[in-house]
């Protein structure tokens, strides 16, 4: 995850920069529930309405919670499916809560009523992020279901009123990138307190529909409308913050971006990203899915390290004979292509390894998602590159008249 808002409030408050320092535990982002009320067609674990078998008992869950305990894991989010759908979500949520937990709830809020609000803001959710397409005929398309957008923004507003910290994500394609101006309007009008942005990873049906993916240069400048809401929000000392996701890639685009804009900040800001150093999967970040499978992170459902059922996360998480959990955690990591020959390697640590794996079949290529165009990245050798007219051109030719 690319914290925006943090590089941002560098601009304006520098801070020391120092050597990359890991959290004590990965984020485990807890897929508790398979069945969803949904179909969407960017879904990762290709959920469905219908039951799952052979998922994690309660009391299963509570023993792996408590060892997650045990291995110093800050940050657990709850997610699906549909977490909603899963009876004892409230009593895992208490528990986790007990125990010192940072606790999100993952939902497309559809299910969210008055009920549930109350329920949330009793026990405590740090925090409850929902899921938008873009408008709500945009939206219901994605989510294949008429007046899924109204419940999902109803669900928002009612966490807000309540006084949740609330999320709205939305998974960047090629099918939708027209709707985020309008989307982050959205969010500014609603007064959300986090704007997340996914870039769209080859996984479940994910990777069904990775032809819809957004171009380069549609990525590009959606990554300009972002940076251009969070500055503001920064300038003008709002708290409203902004994140993107699955493309580590943005680190280096953020550089380029702000290196137009504060020149005399452009070292400091990139010692304070080669610190932060991006793509943290099987290092900070680790999934458990529904069955108890062990993934380095949601993206990685068809390659699992080992199940809590048969070792401890802790032992499993800890276990570096695995050769993809070996490569994720190498400093440097061993990527191949254009990456290896990439100025920004050390800002984005080789991006996202599951698109690469998607579509290459070999986890350790170059990440076909990056956006930056050779010239940029410092790389002329290669035979095939991507099409994409460097930064600083670009934004002349698109300047307005």
């Amino acid at each position: 995850m690319f914290r925006v808002s943090q590089f941002m409030r560098e601009i304006v408050a520098p801070t020391p920069a120092g050597p990359r320092r890991d959290p004590t535990g990965p984020v485990v982002i807890w897929n508790l529930i398979r069945r969803c009320n949904l179909t969407c067609k960017h879904c990762y674990s290709v959920s469905a309405d219908r039951d799952f078998p052979g998922e994690l008992s309660t009391t299963e869950v509570y023993g792996v919670i408590d060892d997650l305990r045990a291995f110093r894991v800050p940050v657990l989010i709850l997610s699906g499916g549909e977490p909603l759908l899963r009876p004892d979500l409230y009593d895992i949520a208490a528990r986790a809560k007990s125990l010192g937990f940072y606790v999100g709830l993952s939902t497309n809020g559809t299910l969210i009523d008055a009920a549930h609000v109350a329920r949330i803001a009793a026990l405590g959710f740090d925090y409850v992020g929902i899921s938008l397409d873009g408008r709500r005929e945009t939206h219901d398309a994605f989510r294949r279901k008429q007046g899924a957008f109204d419940d999902s923004i109803g669900a928002a507003r009612a966490c807000r009123a309540a006084g949740i910290k609330v999320g709205l994500r939305f998974t960047l394609t090629e099918g939708n990138a027209a709707d985020l101006p309008w989307l982050l309007e959205l969010a500014e009008r609603e007064r959300i307190d986090k704007f997340y942005l996914s870039h769209l990873n080859y996984a479940g049906r994910g990777n069904v529909n990775r032809k819809q993916d957004a171009f380069h240069l549609t990525t590009r400048k959606a990554m300009d409308l972002v940076f251009d809401a969070a500055w503001r929000a920064v300038r003008d000392g709002r708290e409203k913050e902004f994140v993107t996701g699955n493309n580590d890639a943005d680190g280096a685009y953020f550089l380029m971006w702000a290196s137009e804009r504060f020149p005399e900040q452009a070292g400091h800001l990139r010692a304070k990203l080669e610190q932060w150093g991006g793509n943290a999967s099987g290092v900070n970040v680790a999934n458990i899915d529904n069955l108890g499978n062990v993934h380095p992170d949601t993206y990685w459902w068809d390659y699992t390290l080992g199940n809590v059922r048969g070792r401890p996360f802790s032992a499993i998480w800890s276990d570096l004979s695995d050769p993809i959990l070996a490569g994720l955690r190498a400093r440097p990591r061993t990527i191949k292509g254009r990456c290896a020959e990439c100025s920004f390697f050390a800002i984005c640590g080789g991006n996202t390894r599951t698109r690469a794996r998607s579509l290459t079949g070999d986890p350790w290529q170059e990440d076909p998602g990056c956006y930056l165009d050779d010239d940029e990245i410092g790389v002329s050798s290669a035979a095939e590159r991507l099409k994409v007219t460097p930064y600083s051109r670009w934004r002349k030719e698109e300047a307005p008249a």
